[in-house]
């Protein structure tokens, strides 16, 4: 058997946990080979060895049949592997050709020759279908542009070999499509990818074969063409997993939220959101669909008072909350998981604890005359670990150090503690494998069943269909419509979206 890559017996520990134990992955020459498990289960640390980013405690490396040894990314490139990562490694500032090209500069006469740059980006561009603009600069483009411009990085390296880690976390439905069209494309070319997911439509639509790992170690590998999505998901997580989500009927209370002709400006002074108005009621779960960049970010931010309202009213509660800051709003009973879980969702720096008390730690019994109580703050985390399952060696850990969905469930077990009368959650699920996506929906219905008022903002059409009891359709910063969710689809749904109305109500 022809393998691209095979890495034996793999092992890594950091302090306190043992990443990978024992690994073996085989990736056949020419496949879309998915590496799946739960956040944390040891898919990235595996890649990171691969990529040379880590050192492996145990075992070794074969790439096309060689011994190999992968010391750094150099050595990586060398051998023809090539890495997009989940976080885009990409300079905002600079344009796309410059990010391409960057550490590995076409020169003349010893001076950067930006006018080979700009052909060799679009040469690439063109060579694989990307579709790119060399000259534009990667802060003025799309999330998917951006992604794009990554795959080109490697492509410029001679990338043979190319890992892809969670590469739809932050991708639209129509751009996750087009990212499957691309990796076949350059399957039909003769590259061998690997592809890190815990997607089970992904990975059915997309990849020829599938690794399974569950807390660091391979339970099974196999054939697309010889397993099923029920099966993959029970082997990931360990238990069965229900994949139906349960909504109750729709029972809806007063006004919780009323927004008013809102509008919010952005750093340009364009208008993002234009003159919306939109209600959400206690008992309900109020879904809003769009394409990324319609200003769905915005209005967000601006009824957590991140960002100002330029006019317009945001009630919450009964009470007038425009341009207030951020804390008073919070005090007024509203909760907040951020579309960014990293930047504006917890302090990296801090222990699990500490983010677990970001939004208490001021009031007793948490503190008093302003001294702070550690041993209640303790407490409370362990408390809060224990329920929201987050997966960590205990609260003294670095918010940093745990995986993405472990750091998902402590933004949602800190602000839905607090049990507000709102809770926004922006892209509560995004880059999360089944299990978590499973507990994040039940806590969301949860505060749903408890009479409180849920606002929903996600680029997964199927979580906004199933768990949404009203769908509101944003376009270029207004509600063009609001729809039940019953009684519509994700290929009207997206007919909205692009702002097609009536086209959308005949389909």
């Amino acid at each position: 058997m022809a393998y691209a890559i095979e890495m034996k017996h793999i092992r890594k520990a950091f302090p306190g946990i043992v990443a990978n134990d024992n690994i073996t992955l085989q990736v056949k020459e020419g496949e879309i080979h998915a590496l799946f498990g739960e956040n944390g289960a040891g898919k990235s640390t595996l890649m990171n060895i691969l990529f040379g980013l880590y050192q492996p405690d145990e075992g070794e490396i074969y790439v096309h049949g060689e011994k190999v040894k992968i010391t750094d990314p150099n050595d990586a490139n060398r051998l023809g592997i090539g890495m997009v990562h989940q976080h885009f490694m990409l300079v905002d500032k600079f344009t796309v050709a410059e990010n391409i090209i960057l550490g590995k500069e076409p020169s003349h006469l010893g001076r950067l020759n930006m006018a080979k740059a700009v052909k060799i980006a679009r040469d690439l561009s063109d060579k694989y279908g990307l579709d790119i603009d060399p000259l534009k600069k990667v802060e003025d483009i799309s999330v998917g542009m951006q992604q794009r411009v990554e795959i080109l990085k490697t492509l410029y390296r001679g990338s043979n070999i190319l890992i892809f880690d969670e590469p739809t976390a932050v991708l639209t439905p129509i751009e996750i499509k087009e990212l499957i069209q691309i990796m076949k494309r350059l399957v039909s070319e003769g590259k061998s990818i690997i592809l890190i997911t815990h997607k089970l439509k992904e990975i059915f639509e997309a990849c020829d074969s599938v690794t399974v790992i569950r807390r660091g170690k391979v339970i099974d590998s196999m054939a697309i063409a010889d397993t099923n999505p029920d099966d993959l998901a029970n082997m990931m997580v360990g238990r069965k997993v229900n994949t139906q989500i349960n909504n109750t009927a729709y029972e809806p209370k007063g006004k919780v939220l009323d927004i008013r002709d809102l509008t919010v400006l952005d750093s340009r002074r364009v208008k993002v959101v234009n003159h919306l108005s939109l209600s959400v009621h206690g008992g309900e779960i109020l879904g809003i669909a769009g394409v990324d960049g319609n200003g769905q970010e915005e209005l967000v931010e601006a009824i957590a008072g991140l960002r100002k309202a330029s006019s317009g009213t945001i009630e919450i509660n009964g009470q007038d909350m425009t341009n207030h800051k951020g804390r008073k709003i919070t005090e007024n009973g509203f909760g907040y998981i951020p579309e960014d879980r990293q930047k504006d969702g917890l302090v990296l720096d801090f222990t699990v604890g500490e983010n677990l008390a970001l939004q208490t730690y001021y009031r007793k019994p948490f503190a008093s005359s302003g001294i702070l109580h550690p041993k209640v703050f303790t407490q409370q985390a362990k408390q809060l670990i224990e329920e929201f399952d987050v997966r960590t060696p205990s609260e003294r850990t670095l918010a940093r150090s745990l995986s993405g969905g472990n750091q998902q469930k402590v933004i949602v077990a800190r602000e839905v503690s607090r049990s507000p009368q709102l809770l926004v959650a922006a892209q509560p699920t995004r880059g999360l494998d089944i299990g978590a996506i499973e507990f994040i929906h039940g806590k969301l219905l949860e505060e749903k069943q408890m009479g409180k008022a849920v606002l929903l903002v996600s680029f997964e059409l199927d979580e906004v269909l199933h768990l949404s009891d009203r769908i509101a359709v944003i376009n270029e910063g207004r509600i063009i419509d609001i729809v039940n969710p019953k009684e519509t689809n994700e290929n009207e749904l997206g007919l909205l979206m692009a702002g097609h109305k009536k086209e959308a109500h005949q389909a």
